[in-house]
């Protein structure tokens, strides 16, 4: 039979979180605040680089290209999860085509830009008299183009791949937003090709950024305790720390979410509220907390 006679599948439903039904109000308000959360800090985190000469380097240009990539990650999946918590739980095929693609975009594009930063921080501490070579503004500029890019093609790559598939079963989605894993369940064809690209590719691409970002670092705490005064130490270790916080927070669900493509359990759901909702809430706290520039910027701003 015609592949194409089997997609019947027109809509889908998104079951949303698990035992929420007696949590609603308190779930729609700890969201809610989480998502405005985000949009403030990161918005402000933005608003502190641009508006802050001291912070026009390409450390702070990343972190700016970070928080943007925060804002667009949440709002990909956070109102959806509200609007399924008041029972609006349909979301259209096409909807639902549009909502894999752009996480997958913009989720992949953060893990390239975790070790683009990573390397930077690489070069400002362990080559200092060569960072304007290493690190030119030009340099910055591909990188981080090159991140957005990569993951562009990445998640087209996983888009195609999974809805070119039939669906014929159900339509009901068992998780809060569409991604490849639940989305293939659905699927009446066999999916063993889809998931050799999960591991193959989406758990190889964090594996090897996450390598490369602990590559980094060894060399950089190699730096550190060379550095002679403590001063020094302090400064150098302040710039690092907030970015190895937030890269283990965002990889960590992450690899174990999507090494495991078979796997069903609430665990994966947990970790994925967690890299998608809470992590991008917490970036702005974490690099506002640990970094004295972006803290001392902030206060000058907000008075």
């Amino acid at each position: 039979m015609d592949s194409r006679n089997l997609s019947l599948v027109v809509d889908f439903v998104l079951k949303g979180l698990p035992c929420t039904e007696k949590l609603q109000v308190p779930l729609l308000l700890f969201l809610s605040i989480i998502y405005t959360s985000t949009l403030v800090g990161n918005v402000l985190i933005i608003g502190v680089v641009k508006g802050t000469t001291a912070l026009h380097t390409p450390m702070y240009f990343f972190l700016a290209n970070l928080s943007f990539l925060d804002i667009c990650l949440s709002s990909v999946t956070l109102p959806r999860l509200l609007g399924n918590i008041l029972s609006t739980k349909m979301i259209p095929f096409s909807g639902c085509v549009c909502q894999l693609y752009f996480f997958h975009f913009l989720a992949s594009a953060e893990c390239f830009l975790y070790t683009v930063m990573a390397y930077d921080r690489y070069a400002a501490i362990c080559r200092p008299l060569h960072y304007g070579s290493l690190m030119s503004w030009r340099l910055s500029m591909c990188l981080a183009f090159g991140s957005w890019l990569a993951g562009s093609l990445h998640s087209i790559t996983h888009t195609v791949l999974t809805f070119h598939l039939p669906f014929c079963k159900s339509n009901v989605i068992d998780y809060f937003f569409c991604d490849i894993i639940p989305v293939l369940k659905l699927a009446c064809a066999d999916t063993s090709l889809n998931k050799t690209m999960i591991l193959a590719n989406i758990a190889s691409i964090s594996l090897s950024c996450f390598i490369l970002i602990l590559i980094s670092y060894i060399h950089i705490i190699v730096a550190i305790i060379r550095i002679k005064t403590a001063d020094g130490r302090n400064k150098a270790f302040s710039t690092c720390v907030s970015h190895v916080t937030v890269v283990t927070l965002f990889y960590v669900p992450c690899v174990f979410t999507y090494m495991r493509p078979d796997s069903g359990s609430s665990i994966d759901m947990v970790a994925a509220v967690f890299y998608t909702l809470i992590t991008p809430s917490l970036n702005p706290i974490i690099y506002s907390l640990w970094n004295k520039e972006v803290k001392e910027s902030l206060k000058k701003i907000l008075h």
